[in-house]
């Protein structure tokens, strides 16, 4: 009879995900999720067979509630330019407010580009992500290429914050995307 799991897949995941964040993926070994969990490193291996399993079911882990979110959030946002802010300002809201681990978050984005099947997962979210972006300018000419410039600006003002890191993140994206819809025409499209 096979033995009772102690610790759930998803608790363990989130065990893991939390060691990447603190630590980096490197730090993410069978022996440190072991210590942190309390699962033998046996166990870890027969869950995940190796490292790089392991942090790859922990990182699509994570893009599972990244997508969660952003659904969440795309339904309840406004189907506005105001809602499109919303919905960015919302996902910033995770990044915390120190620049120093906004960095290093930036190293699980490097595990996200060297995976094809994370890379994979990244490209549909961004898909998704402009998509509901975009129904928030739905009466505008070419609401597609505003979603994608206005996600561009999202993430160039959170490499910005980050050199300056000035205030609480949410606050500077906020500013910054207003500033973007202030310079940026959203003329309902012509009917005939």
């Amino acid at each position: 009879m096979p033995r009772r799991r102690t610790l759930s897949d998803e608790q363990l995941l989130a065990m893991v995900l939390a060691l990447i964040h603190a630590e980096g993926p490197d730090a993410a070994t069978f022996a440190a999720v072991a210590k942190a969990s309390g699962l033998s490193g046996s166990t870890l291996v027969q869950r995940f067979t190796t490292k790089a399993a392991m942090l790859r079911a922990a990182l699509l882990y994570a893009w599972d509630r990244l997508d969660a979110e952003t659904a969440r959030l795309a339904e309840a946002v406004a189907k506005t330019p105001e809602g499109a802010v919303a919905l960015l300002v919302g996902l910033s809201k995770d990044y915390g407010d120190d620049a120093a681990a906004y960095g290093e978050g930036l190293l699980v984005l490097r595990e996200d580009f060297r995976d094809p099947v994370l890379r994979a997962r990244g490209a549909a979210w961004g898909k998704a992500l402009t998509a509901a972006i975009a129904r928030c300018f739905g009466s505008a000419s070419a609401p597609e290429t505003i979603a994608r410039l206005m996600l561009s600006q999202w993430q160039g003002s959170l490499t910005w914050w980050g050199f300056g890191a000035e205030g609480r993140v949410d606050e500077y994206v906020e500013t910054e995307l207003r500033r973007f819809l202030a310079a940026v025409p959203v003329h309902s499209a012509k009917r005939p």
